[in-house]
C-alpha cells in the first residue's frame, strides 16, 4: 500500500513537470485531496496552513531513493526547493501499476501550478474551514492569515477557482 501511495505522489509530481517550493506541494496536495483525488496523506492546520508531515517524509524518501529530484535554490534571503520526477522515479510510477492521471486531475494540477502558493494558500484555508458557512471560512481566515491580508476580490477569485476545480472534475 506504501508503495502506491509513494507512486501517487511521484505521478504528481511527473504530471506537473515539477513543482518549484515546498509549500506549494503541500497545498496541491491537499487541494486535490479535497476535491476527492485519492491521497491519503493526513493534514493538519500549521503555519502556512494545511501541513502534512507525512508527505514532507515521503517525498524525502522518494528523494533519497532517487526517484524525485531536489533542487535546491538560493534565492539570497531564502532557500527554495524544485522538485521534479526522474527517469527512476516514472519506471517506479509503471511498475507500482498506477493508472495513468485522469484528465481531469492532470488539468487540476497544472491549474493549481499556475497560481502562487500565497494563493494557494488562501485556497487551502478556505477548504480547510469548508464546513463553516462561507462568512465563517473568511472570518476564520482572517484570523489565522490576518498578516496576508487577503482582500475580498483575492478570497472571491479563490472560491472561484474551486469551483472550476470542481467543475473539471465532474466534467471528466
Amino acid at each position: 500500500m506504501q508503495v502506491i501511495e509513494h507512486a501517487k505522489i511521484v505521478q504528481f509530481i511527473g504530471a506537473a513537470d515539477g513543482i518549484t517550493g515546498r509549500k506549494k506541494l503541500q497545498k496541491m496536495v491537499y487541494i486535490a485531496k479535497k476535491l476527492q483525488y485519492a491521497y491519503k496523506e493526513k493534514y493538519e492546520f500549521h503555519m502556512y496552513g494545511p501541513y502534512s508531515e507525512e508527505l514532507t517524509l515521503r517525498v524525502e524518501e522518494l528523494c533519497n531513493m532517487g526517484f524525485l529530484q531536489e533542487e535546491r535554490q538560493d534565492k539570497g534571503s531564502y532557500v527554495q526547493y524544485k522538485y521534479q520526477a526522474t527517469d527512476a522515479g516514472d519506471h517506479f510510477v509503471q511498475m507500482a501499476q498506477l493508472e495513468e492521471a485522469s484528465p481531469a486531475l492532470f488539468t487540476c494540477i497544472n491549474l493549481m501550478k499556475e497560481k502562487s502558493s500565497r494563493f494557494l494558500e488562501l485556497v487551502s484555508t478556505l477548504l480547510y474551514f469548508e464546513h463553516l458557512p462561507k462568512e465563517e471560512q473568511v472570518e476564520k481566515l482572517h484570523v489565522v492569515k490576518g498578516k496576508l491580508n487577503f482582500s475580498e476580490v483575492e478570497i472571491d477569485e479563490a472560491y472561484i477557482f474551486v469551483m472550476n476545480l470542481m467543475n473539471q472534475r465532474a466534467i471528466h
